[in-house]
């Protein structure tokens, strides 16, 4: 998404470091690439940050990597996404997402598609274009939004366990949205939705940015 503002600080690269290599111990040499991972949980919890920190490392290893945002496939720009929610708040939640069409490029991509025209959100325009990426040879996808834990083509779903009231901090720094009552009330539908996937996560990252193995959570050496 062009446009957004991402705050990457030493707690990112750290869980990524650890996750990297978990994932390196668990999937690869045993799973055929492209190797999926998503990065799911509630807003301002610092997925980008860390599907941004994951891909970096993979790509200083010479990995070629693939990297999707959740937010590109909203079905309306931000703004107009935004009006559209205060005019009916029952709008808010995992409709608002092309969910179906990121399954769908991710399975293409995994089928051996060499390039996927995909949407593009720009923020700032607020509009929502398309861009052509180049994906042959794809060995990590990383695919990083609030609802991506429940996207069926993933191989491996981290989940940042932080709710939405323990990050007022870091979203008033991105400063993406405005900081309202009506927010926290769409903060709240989102998090009754996006707080019962943990379940379904494979690596949960504590609200301390620890990273632990789900089922049950144990901590994974760093």
């Amino acid at each position: 998404m062009r446009g957004d503002k991402l705050l990457i600080e030493p707690c990112h690269r750290q869980a990524a470091e650890i996750i990297q290599r978990e994932i390196d111990r668990r999937y690869v040499g045993a799973h055929r690439p492209p190797l999926v991972v998503s990065i799911g949980g509630e807003s301002g919890s610092g997925k980008s940050e860390l599907g941004q920190a994951l891909a970096n490392r993979y790509w200083n290893d010479g990995k070629k990597v693939v990297l999707f945002q959740q937010d590109d496939y909203f079905l309306l720009p931000p703004r107009t996404n935004d009006q559209k929610r205060r005019r009916n708040v029952d709008w808010v939640g995992m409709g608002e997402v092309r969910l179906d069409l990121l399954d769908a490029h991710l399975d293409a991509l995994r089928s051996g598609e060499t390039e996927l025209t995909k949407p593009l959100v720009d923020y700032d325009a607020n509009e929502i274009t398309q861009e052509t990426i180049h994906v042959a040879d794809a060995e990590i996808v990383i695919v990083e939004g609030t609802y991506t834990t429940a996207l069926e083509n993933v191989d491996c779903r981290v989940f940042i366990d932080r709710t939405y009231r323990q990050t007022v901090a870091t979203r008033r720094r991105r400063a993406r949205d405005d900081q309202d009552a009506f927010l926290e009330q769409v903060l709240e539908i989102e998090h009754q939705v996006i707080s019962a996937q943990i379940d379904q996560a494979d690596i949960v990252v504590t609200s301390d940015f620890r990273v632990v193995a789900a089922h049950p959570h144990n901590d994974i050496e760093g």
